[in-house]
């Protein structure tokens, strides 16, 4: 599955539904690109039909944020129109889904996924720098008013941050059809110097929680549910729990760059290929994946911060 960062809010580094989360971007901001130099609709619907061809199912769109990427709808659409593609997801912060959920779902997008990394305002303002809860909040309602059903919540899990707040997140799924995920935080970008007591392994959801019941795994997620709960609780450890012989992602950068594992420097370049030469471009990357990272030892090799890649 490809993850295509189609904006990381590189023409609006401050606006209010491209949120500066602390842990993806640096204080200062990030660094004006030309609108030249990322790929064009048109750029990313060939690149992605080319890798639908060699065998990928799946497309994810990220960033940053990419419903501040203009023609965002038209790129799903065209998207969706690709022969074979079974299932095209989006990942959101949501402040922009009252606004897009309904033509998002109109255009073909099956799944949504939405960052949410605290349940109290005032932590939620810190964390994003100038986010507001109610706005997500209000994403979710209107994803489930559109048609999207069984959400899930992206949670990053942050010692000192919002680890009190588990049984919280938790507690949704009792009600609710969604899946709340914790993410381990990642030694990469700006996070990378943070105290090590941030980086909590995600078996303390299991320990605080030990009702959890464990259930069929979905990809590198492990799955839990609470005894009667609509939804479901899913742990992604790729720190403390080595998924790489289970990972199929690649990811495209807004730039053009393929890169088979989030954590390594090397990116090869689509940018300018067509056809065949595309094709064998994006075969040649699946292939050469990195064999495991090395989170465990230290900080990620990529030079790249998260916004810059995708989730």
């Amino acid at each position: 599955m490809p993850a295509f960062p189609c904006c990381p809010c590189f023409d609006r580094p401050f606006s209010a539904s491209g949120r500066n989360c602390r842990y993806c971007m640096p204080p200062e901001g990030v660094v004006k690109q030309n609108h030249g130099d990322m790929l064009s609709l048109e750029e990313l619907a060939e690149i992605a039909e080319a890798a639908v061809r060699v065998g990928v199912k799946k497309i994810r769109l990220t960033g940053g944020e990419p419903l501040v990427r203009r023609g965002i709808v038209e790129l799903c659409r065209r998207l969706r129109a690709i022969p074979r593609l079974e299932e095209l997801c989006l990942t959101t912060n949501g402040a922009l889904l009252p606004q897009l959920a309904a033509p998002l779902r109109e255009a073909g997008v099956d799944r949504l996924n939405i960052s949410l990394d605290t349940l109290q305002p005032d932590r939620f303002a810190e964390m994003t720098r100038l986010g507001r809860l109610s706005d997500t909040l209000a994403g979710i309602e209107a994803a489930e008013a559109a048609g999207f059903h069984n959400l899930k919540l992206d949670t990053v899990l942050i010692g000192g941050f919002n680890d009190d707040e588990i049984e919280d997140f938790v507690n949704l799924t009792r009600e609710h059809p969604w899946e709340v995920r914790f993410i381990e935080l990642m030694p990469m970008g700006p996070c990378a110097e943070w105290d090590k007591g941030c980086f909590l392994p995600d078996d303390t959801v299991l320990q605080k929680i030990p009702a959890l019941q464990q259930i069929e795994p979905c990809g590198v997620a492990r799955r839990y549910r609470l005894p009667g709960a609509a939804g479901t609780v899913g742990l992604i450890s790729p720190v403390h729990h080595d998924f790489c012989a289970q990972c199929r992602r690649i990811r495209v950068t807004a730039d053009g760059k393929l890169k088979g594992c989030l954590h390594s420097a090397e990116e090869l370049p689509l940018r300018g290929l067509h056809g065949p030469e595309l094709k064998d471009a994006i075969r040649q990357g699946i292939l050469h994946k990195p064999e495991r990272h090395h989170l465990a030892e230290r900080r990620s090799d990529t030079p790249r911060n998260m916004n810059q890649i995708g989730g």
